[in-house]
């Protein structure tokens, strides 16, 4: 007698299914919904208050500025009047001026003189002492730490002011000193020596800030080299010369960089220690001269003008020493 085949004999098939095929589970497309976009788009919306801030608070003061410094007021008869004085387009006839002013030049000539104090003496202040407290045997490393970099959080200006205390003969403990002992006192405010006064208050107060940029990237060079130097018989000053510094050089290559921008943005301390000394005038940097031209002269298009020349050479000479320093590094790895 014939019996049926059935599923549970083994021998059957299920009921519709096509002979010669399997039963592999089938693939389905899932198509971006909601919850998908949602996550694509987190990205720029943490990122919109930040570019916000930025549009706000730079790019929109920066686009002003241009704006200005292609306009001047033209003046109609006594410039009394309504509609005596009319902003008109001016071209670049500001930049032309800012370009030809001597006091301009001769601002900027002055506070190269006075990077060329500061900027070598605060890297060179600031390597030596992240060298010296990443040394083995450093005591009070944490104390030391913070009480170098404790001036950096002082304000220019109070610092400017403290210092401004000091340097006044009449005033200051230290010429109270030198007079008791007999000794000469020299004035910090007057000629020459004005550069030191003023390049001592940028070390008082930058210093810090360098040394533990410096001092961070010493801490994350591995034990495993300094113990390859004490095998092969390096002293610590050769361990500093010949792997601390080289190893370091890129952080010695971003506070040069910063240092430059600084040197070349100087205003809170020739500004504050004005009042005290005559041998500071009003365009005595840059940034005190376009402050002059907005604010006491009252030309704020001569002011943007200039303030843009500023930006631009800053920019250029930032741009032009990382380019130089990228190139020789990429020459110093090509075998």
């Amino acid at each position: 007698m014939a019996t049926d085949p059935s599923p549970a004999g083994g021998s059957g098939r299920a009921p519709g299914a096509a002979r010669g095929t399997t039963d592999a589970p089938r693939r389905t497309t899932v198509k971006p919904g909601a919850g998908t976009r949602r996550v694509r788009s987190a990205p720029y919306l943490f990122l919109l208050p930040a570019v916000a801030l930025f549009a706000l608070f730079f790019a929109l003061p920066i686009g002003y500025a241009l704006y200005l410094s292609l306009r001047k007021v033209q003046v109609k008869g006594l410039g009394l009047g309504k509609g005596a004085r009319t902003e008109v387009w001016a071209g670049l006839s500001n930049y032309t001026d800012a370009l030809s002013d001597s006091e301009l030049l001769s601002s900027a000539l002055r506070v190269l003189g006075y990077g060329a104090i500061v900027v070598p003496c605060m890297l060179g202040l600031a390597l030596v002492l992240a060298l010296m407290l990443d040394a083995e045997r450093t005591r009070l490393s944490g104390f030391s730490r913070l009480a170098i970099f404790l001036p950096y959080a002082v304000p220019g200006v109070i610092a400017a002011l403290m210092w401004g205390f000091l340097y006044l003969p009449d005033v200051s403990p230290f010429y109270y000193l030198l007079d008791k002992a007999g000794l000469p006192q020299p004035n910090l405010l007057d000629g020459g020596p004005l550069y030191l006064a003023l390049a001592n208050i940028a070390l008082w107060g930058g210093t810090g800030f360098n040394m533990i940029v410096i001092y961070t990237s010493l801490r994350s060079i591995p034990a495993e080299i300094y113990e390859a130097a004490r095998l092969d018989g390096a002293s610590q000053l050769q361990t500093a010369l010949r792997i601390k510094i080289p190893i370091v050089a890129p952080s010695l290559v971003l506070t040069f960089f910063f240092s430059i921008i600084a040197t070349l943005q100087v205003f809170s301390e020739p500004t504050t220690l004005k009042p005290l000394t005559n041998s500071l005038n009003t365009t005595w940097s840059p940034l005190m001269k376009v402050y002059q031209d907005a604010f006491i002269r009252n030309d704020i298009y001569s002011a943007a003008a200039t303030s843009v020349v500023i930006a631009v050479i800053t920019l250029v000479l930032s741009f032009g020493f990382l380019k130089t320093v990228g190139s020789r590094s990429n020459q110093g790895e090509t075998p």
